[in-house]
């Protein structure tokens, strides 16, 4: 379980990133935040594993408060955090595998790291992993010889293998194109309710956000201002959100795009490419 009560963050310009926000995340649930640029939505989820530091509020993860661990309690909190970021970020000259074992950093001495001596526990469950993500026969290849979807797969792995409970997801599809991003957030969703893991998606994909979140929160200016089902995000509160707009002709090619990509789905499930 993961709890934000009025969560704030202020800047030394004055600028205020994020508004009060407060919010209870369910073990097993898909939320989706969307909202315009600068909203504040990479702040809130790097403020839940205090990449950055929350300027108020509270950050409660089983009950326990984040925002006053300590170094040393942090780095263990943080193992259940795994967290999955927008430009992947691999290390280019290690192969896929290294990438993924990465994600063990945190459970074992620095020496054994440092050499990457990991236990044989945990080679098997890269493996296992890499081939959920359909990267079995890549293993040995390096990340930077990997596609966008690839790599992006890779930093799933890599998050999974943290054994987490929660994942952060900062803007999984940005660099995708729309067949391979639709998959990638395919991939979170299948994943999340096979371990029961809670996430949250930063996505600017209006489209993609129904298709594959549970629950949506909208952001504006640092502001919750719609929390709620995947199937509510009407014109009126789509303008709250982001601003006058046609939003009814938007929705209309909203509608008949997830509906491509449920034929489409359907398709590439029976084709076995995810």
């Amino acid at each position: 379980m993961l709890e934000l009560q009025d969560l704030s963050k202020k800047y030394n310009t004055g600028d205020e990133a994020l508004k009060g926000v407060s919010l209870s995340i369910p073990k097993g649930q898909v939320l989706a935040l969307i909202g315009p640029s600068g909203a504040g939505k990479s702040t809130l989820i790097r403020c839940i594993n205090r990449l950055i530091e929350p300027t108020s509020g509270k950050v409660l993860h089983n009950g326990e408060d984040v925002t006053l661990m300590n170094s040393r309690r942090l780095r263990k909190t943080r193992r259940k955090m795994g967290m999955i970021f927008q430009e992947y970020a691999l290390v280019e000259r290690l192969t896929v595998m290294e990438n993924v074992l990465s994600g063990r950093l945190g459970y074992v001495g620095f020496w054994r790291s440092y050499f990457r001596k990991f236990p044989q526990a945990d080679f098997k469950e890269a493996f296992r992993l890499l081939a959920r993500v359909g990267l079995e026969e890549m293993a040995d290849k390096r990340a930077d010889e990997l596609s966008g979807g690839q790599r992006q797969r890779v930093g799933i792995a890599r998050a999974l293998i943290q054994n987490p409970e929660i994942l952060l997801v900062d803007e999984p599809t940005a660099s995708l194109d729309p067949k391979t991003s639709r998959q990638i957030m395919r991939l979170i969703t299948e994943l999340c309710e096979e371990q029961q893991l809670a996430a949250i998606i930063n996505i600017h994909d209006v489209g993609l956000a129904e298709m594959f979140a549970q629950r949506i929160v909208g952001l504006q200016k640092g502001a919750t201002v719609y929390d709620g089902p995947n199937n509510g995000l009407n014109p009126e509160v789509l303008t709250k959100i982001y601003g006058e707009e046609d939003w009814t002709k938007k929705k209309k090619g909203t509608q008949n795009e997830d509906s491509e990509a449920t034929s489409g789905s359907e398709k590439e499930m029976m084709e076995g490419i995810v």
